[in-house]
C-alpha cells in the first residue's frame, strides 16, 4: 500500500474549519500553523515544567508491546485541567477546536467529548514510535475501514519546535483511505510534521502515524495531544474523578460537556451519563 501523497499541507489558524476539514478529508491530517501564540505556549511549558520533571521517563506497564509504545525516553503527563490554567482556560475552549469538532461529530453523532490530554515529551535516544491509528482503542472500528465513521480527533500542538532529529511525529498521508486498517504502513512510508512551537498536527483517527526517532544528543521534543470521541465511546482518561467540582463551575458549559460534567446525548439515544434519566449537570448544580 502506498501513501497519496508526499506531504503534509500547511495552512494558517484564521483558515476556515470547513476548508482544513476538506484537506483532512482529502490527506488524513493537516499542520495549523500559530494555533497557539508564542505567549501561550510559554506560560503553557512553564506550568507544566515542574511536574514534567518530576516524571520519570518510560513506561510502568507490564504489557512489553505497550512499554516500547510508550517510549523508553518518553515522558507522558496526563491530567492537564488541573496542571495548567493556560490548558483549562485558553486551549480547549478555542473556537477553532469546537467549530471542527462540531463540524465532524455532530451530524453523524451528536455529541463528543474529551478523550485525552496529555504532554507528551521525547527525549535523546528515544526509538521511532510503532506507527498505529488512533481509532485503535476502540478496536471494532479497525475492522470497518474507511467507511467506518470518525470516532476520534487529535490535536497534536508542538510546544518545542519539530525537526526530523528531534522525533517529529511521522505521518503517512491518505493512509486514512486504505481499504485494509490493519494496514499500518512501513516508516519508509512516513513523513515528518516538520512544526515550529504553537502549530498544531490536526489529524484523523484514521491515519497512520507514530512519534520519530529523538537522534540529537539534547535536544526534547515536546507536544500536547488532545483528542476527542463521539459521547457513546468511553474516553482515556477519567476527568469527572480528576477535576473537582468547584473547577468544574468555573468552566463554561462547553467546557464542562467534554470533560464529562454534562450528559451525552448522541443521535437516536435519549441520553447517556445521566442521573435517573435526567441531565446530569443539574444533579451536579452546575
Amino acid at each position: 500500500m502506498t501513501s497519496v501523497d508526499t506531504t503534509i499541507q500547511r495552512v494558517p489558524s484564521t483558515t476556515p474549519a470547513a476548508d482544513i476539514l476538506a484537506i483532512v478529508d482529502r490527506d488524513g491530517g493537516v499542520i495549523i500553523e500559530g494555533f497557539l501564540t508564542p505567549d501561550q505556549v510559554s506560560r503553557f511549558n512553564s506550568e507544566i515544567d515542574p511536574a514534567v520533571a518530576a516524571l520519570a521517563p518510560g513506561s510502568t506497564h507490564e504489557n512489553e508491546i505497550v512499554q516500547e509504545f510508550h517510549g523508553a525516553n518518553t515522558k507522558r503527563l496526563t491530567n492537564l485541567v488541573n496542571h495548567s490554567d493556560v490548558f483549562r482556560d485558553e486551549i480547549i475552549d478555542l473556537d477553532l477546536v469546537h467549530a471542527l469538532c462540531d463540524a465532524r461529530f455532530l451530524e453523524e453523532s451528536g455529541t463528543y467529548w474529551m478523550t485525552t490530554a496529555q504532554v507528551i515529551e521525547i527525549g535523546p535516544g528515544n526509538r521511532p514510535q510503532m506507527l498505529h491509528r488512533d481509532l485503535e482503542n476502540w478496536y471494532p472500528f479497525v475492522g470497518m475501514g474507511p467507511a467506518g465513521p470518525e470516532i476520534t480527533l487529535n490535536f497534536l500542538i508542538a510546544l518545542t519546535d519539530f525537526t526530523e532529529e528531534n522525533g517529529a511525529t511521522r505521518v503517512i498521508p491518505g493512509s486514512h483511505l486504505w481499504s485494509d486498517f490493519e494496514d499500518r504502513g512501513t516508516p519508509e512510508q512516513t513523513i515528518p510534521a516538520i512544526m515550529n512551537a504553537g502549530d498544531a498536527l490536526f489529524i484523523s483517527g484514521k491515519t497512520a502515524h507514530g512519534g520519530g526517532s529523538n537522534v540529537t544528543a539534547d535536544q526534547y521534543r515536546r507536544a500536547v495531544s488532545f483528542a476527542f470521541n463521539p459521547g457513546y465511546l468511553v474516553g482515556e482518561e477519567a476527568y469527572p474523578f480528576l477535576v473537582t467540582r468547584d473547577v468544574a463551575a468555573t468552566l463554561p458549559e462547553r467546557v464542562q460537556r467534554i470533560l464529562g460534567f454534562r450528559s451525552q446525548y448522541p443521535l437516536g439515544s435519549p441520553g447517556l451519563w445521566q442521573v435517573d434519566y435526567a441531565e446530569l449537570a443539574d444533579y451536579l448544580g452546575l
